[in-house]
């Protein structure tokens, strides 16, 4: 039987609390299938599963702070078919955490799961697409009656009970509970995404003094702490950052270069490309930084990897994480994994889906653990030149500014060019400045070139 854990999404993270269980227990679970949302100092993040198995017991009540690594649910393995070999998940890196604590045995009658079992449970067929797309709206999949081949579960019944006049915006899990404590959900004030209803919008709801949630047994170290208030988050992030920053400038030897990008030939490909092409697959100057960033990092491995256990290990692909920042203010990191070899629609979409979850606090978890090098790009902000900080165990930050017109001597003539300013920030124990500068000739030599990217 496997163990989920809290994992470690970050250098930054040493603890997180459970807010919401997204699966309950007998329900059935593929490796990658999302499971349960987590708070931690910087996001909200959905967290996916390693194993494929069926859900056994939930260790942790939402609202549970635990130590990263602490087991949060058990997963039960599914039968194996006769004759055919079991796939064994390859090791992942492991973060700067805090170890698990240590699990106190419990009496008998504490080991019923925390959570209410459900109703006689009906597998609900669905292709993952769907069952993210029910989440979104907070549709549980086991009401539904799927109307695919063999009961498959499509998109569009998903839509069509999400669109029906009566139905409140609530998470499955505030479904189940409502009608345990009896709450009519029209009557929650939900403080969710889109003002969909929590579970613990119908904890506050229920009738009767509010009962603190039973303490689930686990750890003794867990314990339950009040959903934060976005005041409270973007204190707690910015707390989070400052820490993760000082150390970085105290531990990391930086070394920093910079270069100064001729875009005439980029911008004029952009404009024709998009004069081309239909408003939704029209490219911004930014898929092409980020493209050419990646590139160059396929091209210069040495800066796309992790300084860990005093030697450099190299990344298992170029993970792109790009720095967005929040409306309520801070930042986070998410990943496009592997941007290297992503066409640049496709980069494009992934880049506009990912800024947009990340802004609304649901990343998942693979996402916003270990990205291999960081992007920050400002020229939004009219930013001309970015000298970053390292992003702990990372050995390398790239920064672009605005594209800025400056005169400029083009094969012995003076005239004006759109420009760009590339910088590194670079881990001088992984690395010296002629492999740093390396990385930034193949950038600009990839924007020279911009219809290969």
């Amino acid at each position: 039987m496997a163990e989920f854990t809290m994992p470690s999404l970050g250098a930054d993270m040493d603890e997180g609390t459970l807010l919401e269980w997204l699966v309950r227990p007998g329900q059935p679970v593929s490796r990658g299938d999302p499971v349960a949302v987590v708070e931690t100092a910087k996001s909200t993040i959905e967290v996916e599963c390693f194993d494929t198995g069926t859900v056994g017991r939930l260790l942790v009540e939402p609202g549970t702070t635990v130590p990263v690594g602490t087991p949060l649910a058990l997963i039960e393995p599914t039968a194996k078919r006769p004759g055919k070999p079991e796939r064994r998940r390859p090791p992942r890196r492991k973060a700067e955490s805090a170890p698990p604590a240590p699990v106190e045995p419990t009496p008998a009658r504490a080991q019923e799961p925390p959570v209410a079992p459900p109703r006689e449970h009906v597998r609900a067929e669905a292709v993952p697409l769907v069952r993210d797309l029910a989440r979104e709206h907070g549709v549980d999949l086991v009401t539904l009656h799927g109307s695919g081949p063999g009961g498959r579960i499509t998109r569009t019944d998903v839509e069509r009970a999400a669109a029906q006049p009566s139905r409140v915006r609530a998470t499955p899990l505030a479904r189940r509970l409502a009608g345990e404590l009896g709450v009519d959900l029209g009557t929650a004030r939900g403080t969710g995404k889109d003002g969909s209803v929590r579970a613990d919008d119908v904890r506050r709801a229920a009738p009767g003094p509010a009962a603190p949630a039973p303490k689930a047994p686990g750890p003794v170290s867990a314990r339950a702490r009040p959903t934060r208030t976005s005041g409270e988050q973007a204190s707690a992030m910015r707390r989070t950052i400052a820490g993760l920053m000082a150390r970085s400038k105290r531990e990391i030897p930086h070394y920093y270069l910079a270069t100064t990008v001729d875009m005439a030939a980029a911008t004029n490909w952009l404009r024709d490309h998009n004069r081309r092409s239909p408003a939704a697959e029209r490219l911004l100057p930014a898929a092409l930084l980020l493209k050419a960033a990646a590139r160059a990092a396929r091209e210069v491995p040495e800066l796309n990897g992790f300084w860990a256990e005093d030697h450099f290990i190299a990344g298992d692909g170029v993970h792109l994480g790009v720095a967005v920042s929040l409306r309520g203010g801070g930042l986070v990191t998410p990943a496009l994994r592997d941007a290297d070899s992503l066409g640049l629609p496709q980069l494009m979409t992934a880049l506009k889906d990912l800024v947009t979850r990340a802004r609304a606090g649901r990343l998942r978890g693979s996402e916003v653990a270990d990205p291999t090098l960081t992007v920050t790009n400002l020229g939004d902000q009219g930013v001309e030149t970015v000298l970053g900080v390292i992003y702990p165990p990372q050995v390398a930050l790239v920064g672009f500014g605005r594209v800025v017109e400056r005169p400029c001597a083009v094969d012995g003539l003076l005239g004006v060019r759109p420009t760009v300013t590339a910088t590194l920030s670079a881990d001088h124990r992984a690395t010296d400045g002629a492999i740093g500068a390396r990385y930034l000739t193949a950038v600009d030599r990839l924007l020279q070139r911009p219809e290969e990217l």
